[in-house]
């Protein structure tokens, strides 16, 4: 079966194709791509992964044609960000206004 692994840089997504026996999981197509050069910034320790957009344990099956994806940790809490945002910019509505 193939699938395809994919790991985002801070510039441009990763995309390498494999050829996987049928039954292989998340952990193994991840063993097998390891040392591949596309994917040398990856923490693999601490990398979480998912299977078309919805994060999965390693040992998750894998049909033909699954993308799994390598997720990289965010800089920064993106709720944190707009709450900060938000707290340097005042209303421009008044709530007591008649």
């Amino acid at each position: 079966m193939r699938v395809a692994i994919v790991a985002p840089t801070p510039d441009r997504q990763e995309v390498v194709e494999l050829e996987l026996a049928e039954g292989a999981t998340v952990a193994e197509a991840i063993e097998r791509v390891r040392s591949h050069p596309a994917f040398a910034h990856v923490d693999w320790e601490r990398a979480r992964a998912g299977v078309w957009s919805r994060e999965c344990a390693r040992d998750t099956p894998l049909r033909d044609g699954d993308r799994v994806e390598i997720y990289r940790a965010l800089k920064a809490d993106p709720k944190a960000e707009r709450r900060a945002r938000a707290r340097l910019k005042p209303s421009t509505r008044s709530r007591n206004a008649p």
